[in-house]
């Protein structure tokens, strides 16, 4: 059992997590899960896994489960912006304080890296597309803060502590296993939701904003990549997207069916990752493309 190298994943109960959970598990890790199953599910977790039904923020907690890994992946979150914006403090608690409490253990452990589940909300709206992760950010919620502080937070702790950490921007990721109500490719969801409730589909203002959707199998090989590159490791930021935009009329069109439109909300008009860091340091590009994905979802879905 010594020979076995061991690996965290926060929040692996969840749509992203439970996903780098079966990637890490195939490579022949033995994987540990810490998530208190408030959004995740237990049955999303891997078998051959060991689930820790634990509060991130419980240091206490958590110290002896990261202790001895080599890997720590950080994805444990409250991911909703409308609940943020609701919820402030409460989602301060957990995507800062869980943030800080894991990379305190990850420290106090001496785990080679970790890698965090950054969120591209935190560039809010910018006037250049692609967005380079030089571009200053500008979030837009208390969701797209608190994730961005986890990076400065992932950060410091490289700098201060020695600890190796990477921070990996997700862009609107889809796939098997996503929340049709969860702030993942919220639309892509909630489209297929309502195609199979046959109720049309809900676009919010005028369907021209535009989402880099990202499928899940992409994110995972970025994270693991990441975890693993000998080219990252002090805290550095990189996206992790298609490098494509696509409209939510265009995703609308992609699943087919009558559609209804709604009031416009604070959100950003346009997205689309500049993944050049991300070929540059991680040798990793995206290999799914949106139409092989969405149909692999309206098989899943039954539409």
């Amino acid at each position: 059992m010594s020979g076995i190298k061991k690996a965290i994943v926060t929040g692996g109960a969840g749509f992203v997590g439970s996903h780098v959970v079966d990637a890490l598990i195939k490579e022949g890790f033995a994987v540990s899960v810490i998530d208190d199953l408030s959004g995740g599910k237990r049955e999303n977790v891997h078998q051959d896994a060991t689930l820790h039904v634990v509060d991130v923020r419980d240091s206490k907690a958590i110290a002896p489960i990261i202790a001895g890994s080599e890997f720590v992946f950080h994805l444990a979150a409250l991911p909703r912006v409308q609940y943020s914006i609701e919820y402030p403090e409460e989602t301060n608690s957990v995507n800062v304080g869980g943030t800080l409490a894991v990379l305190k253990a990850a420290k106090d452990a001496g785990v080679k890296r970790v890698v965090y589940a950054a969120s591209s909300s935190a560039y809010g709206n910018q006037e250049i597309l692609p967005l380079s992760e030089d571009a200053p950010p500008q979030p837009l919620s208390p969701y797209a803060l608190q994730k961005y502080v986890g990076e400065l937070y992932c950060r410091v702790f490289s700098d201060v502590y020695g600890l190796p950490t990477v921070s990996t921007r997700f862009f609107n990721v889809y796939g098997p296993r996503l929340d049709p109500e969860g702030a993942y490719a919220l639309v892509i969801g909630k489209f297929l939701k309502q195609k199979k409730e046959g109720i049309p589909l809900t676009i919010t203002g005028d369907g021209e904003q535009t989402r880099d959707f990202t499928h899940v199998r992409d994110i995972v090989r970025g994270m693991i990549l990441a975890a693993k590159s000998e080219k990252v490791g002090k805290g550095e930021i990189i996206n992790l997207g298609r490098g494509q935009e696509t409209s939510v009329n265009a995703i609308a069109e992609l699943i087919g069916g009558a559609v209804t439109h709604i009031d416009p909300r604070l959100e950003p008009r346009h997205t689309r990752a500049d993944i050049r860091r991300a070929k540059e340091l991680l040798n990793w590009e995206p290999e799914v493309s949106l139409d092989e994905g969405v149909a692999e979802l309206k098989k899943l879905f039954g539409v």
